[in-house]
């Protein structure tokens, strides 16, 4: 039941941020977050809040 979701450039952007060994954990998680919240894109600001909830 896993549906894609769409990163924004600027969210990828945002990815890019963190080091890239730990960078496909963090997308997955960060796309499960956004997956419980219903959303099918993420943007920065959702980047954000995922980021934010998981310190």
């Amino acid at each position: 039941m896993s549906q894609s979701v769409e990163w924004t450039p600027e969210a990828e952007a945002c990815l890019k941020e963190i080091p890239f060994f730990v960078r496909p954990a963090a997308r997955r998680k960060i796309e499960k977050f956004a997956q419980d919240q219903g959303l099918q894109q993420i943007t920065a600001e959702v980047y954000a809040k995922a980021k934010a909830q998981f310190g």
